[in-house]
């Protein structure tokens, strides 16, 4: 073992992941992506207008780590309720969607045009965050545990 705090970090960050998103997957790197690269053009566009603040700064690290934290419980619903992945499937797409626009708002911001693709993509996320449904319920499942 050569650098056992590092394997240690990543062993621990591996299980927490697991435990919390089931794992990593493709589509939490995109959002961590869409995250990152929100928060960079947000950065940018607030220099642009001369608006740069460390306290917004900070707020905006916040909301970034609720949005995981969002997908999280979306996950522990999808497993309360024997789902594979619909809840946090359909936070995930929402999320997309949510970082893609202010993108590309910010990229606006900066007087850059914007692709239509990139706005029609937007519209994709949306409408796969919103058709993500859940499976019908047993017909013969309890509907409390008291019947």
């Amino acid at each position: 073992m050569k650098y056992p705090f590092f394997q240690t970090v990543a062993a621990v960050a591996g299980g927490a992941a697991t435990f919390l998103w089931g794992g990593w997957s493709a589509l939490l790197g995109i959002l961590l992506t869409f995250v990152i690269l929100d928060y960079i053009t947000g950065v940018l566009a607030a220099g642009y207008r001369g608006q740069l603040s460390s306290a917004v700064g900070f707020k905006g690290i916040f909301v970034k780590i609720m949005i995981f934290v969002l997908v999280a419980v979306a996950h522990q619903v999808d497993r309360a309720l024997g789902n594979p992945g619909v809840f946090m499937n359909a936070a995930i797409f929402f999320y997309l969607a949510n970082e893609l626009l202010s993108i590309t708002e910010n990229a606006g911001v900066l007087g850059l045009p914007v692709p239509d693709v990139l706005l029609k993509a937007v519209e994709i996320l949306k409408g796969k965050a919103e058709s993500e449904e859940p499976p019908a319920p047993d017909a013969g499942a309890k509907s409390s545990p008291t019947e």
